[in-house]
């Protein structure tokens, strides 16, 4: 079974499902076999009906990819649906701001994904480009396509069944939460750019340089979330 999967890495769509719900084994690209911990065995247990569900996409030789593409981020815009409603009916028993769920449960929720591709993404390529242009590039669908598609097809609603009135959505706290973004992005391609001149590289490092960048950022993570948190409760006086 294991020289099996390692010779055709390419399996059937049906083959897929039996996969997600064998544990055995890990084979690496070289052939190396590695035993499975206890942990990954509790892991494998709880992931088992996400890996289930998401066998539905396809392999990625039928039709050049492009059915596993539109399949995989059907999937991904269902799961996000779900994570939404769940992390809005927890901010709503806990007694949290929708502002302050949305910083904080949605946005882990919906970010991990991207966490993970980038990990992943830094352990095998040779260079930066791909984890952290992941991060931008995730972050830039989510300003540009995931708020203004749905202000533009609300405004085209609006207009058809409203004409003539205008249509317009309260900021609250956005512009707020959008400067102190601002701020923290910018201290961390500041940040980048001083391990590009020190460390020779924006990930990895040799001592302390990957634990104290790693500090950094989630210092600024939190900065940004206790920030949004007390603008939201209306702690700090918003103009």
């Amino acid at each position: 079974m294991l020289k099996y999967f390692v010779e055709n890495k390419e399996i059937g769509w049906a083959q897929q499902f039996k996969v997600a719900c064998m544990l055995g084994p890990q084979i690496s690209d070289e052939g190396e076999v590695s035993t499975v911990s206890g942990f990954e065995a509790i892991m494998h247990f709880f992931a088992m009906p996400w890996k289930v569900l998401f066998s539905i996409v396809p392999p990625r030789h039928i039709w050049g990819g492009w059915l596993a593409f539109g399949i995989a981020l059907s999937l991904i815009g269902i799961v996000t649906a779900v994570i939404e409603q769940v992390a809005t009916l927890l901010g709503c028993t806990i007694g949290l701001k929708t502002a302050v769920t949305g910083i904080t449960i949605v946005a882990l929720g919906t970010s991990l994904p991207d966490t993970f591709a980038s990990k992943t993404a830094a352990q095998n390529s040779p260079n930066a480009d791909s984890a952290v242009g992941n991060v931008t590039g995730s972050n830039s669908v989510n300003v540009f396509l995931g708020m203004g598609l749905p202000w533009c097809i609300a405004t085209i609603y609006w207009h058809f069944n409203r004409p003539g009135e205008p249509y317009s959505v309260p900021a609250g706290n956005l512009s707020f939460s959008v400067m102190l973004f601002l701020l923290t992005s910018l201290v961390t391609f500041l940040i980048l750019g001083l391990r590009r001149c020190f460390v020779g590289g924006e990930l990895g490092g040799k001592g302390c340089a990957r634990p104290f960048t790693a500090f950094l950022l989630v210092c600024l993570w939190l900065t940004y979330i206790t920030g949004c948190t007390l603008a939201a409760y209306e702690v700090i006086p918003i103009p």
